[in-house]
């Protein structure tokens, strides 16, 4: 039976290259809505491989190959590795928020701002630059 890895939703953005990896599938998955999801491929893309796919299935066969199933169409590709990403920035950022500035070093920058403003200003902040 036929084990699915990843179950694309809506528009697939499919990238073929001569090089690895050949086949990289990247768009938005059910299990994760809101973070976009990148599937690589190391061996060559099939033959014809279109250039964006509708609700893409991937799943790994018995023998360990790969079957890639559109709405129109199924390629199969050999047992090679899989490359899984998803951006982490925005769960990241999340579970740990930046710390606060503080207020000393949020006056000290706001004063030399106001004083670049400003002809005279300007001179003084070079003048105690060296």
């Amino acid at each position: 039976m036929a084990e699915p890895l990843l179950i694309f939703r809506g528009e697939v953005h499919c990238r073929c290259s001569a090089g690895v990896p050949g086949l990289t599938l990247s768009g938005y998955t059910s299990a994760h809505p809101e973070t976009r999801t990148t599937l690589a491929f190391s061996a060559a893309a099939p033959a014809e491989f279109p250039a964006t796919l509708q609700d893409a299935l991937i799943e790994q066969l018995p023998e360990g190959s790969w079957r890639i199933k559109s709405a129109t169409r199924e390629w199969r590709l050999a047992n090679v590795p899989v490359h899984l990403h998803r951006a982490a920035a925005e769960e990241f950022y999340r579970a740990l928020p930046p710390r606060p500035v503080p207020w000393l070093k949020r006056s000290f920058w706001r004063l030399v701002l106001l004083l670049a403003r400003h002809r005279g200003g300007f001179r003084l902040l070079r003048a105690l630059r060296g």
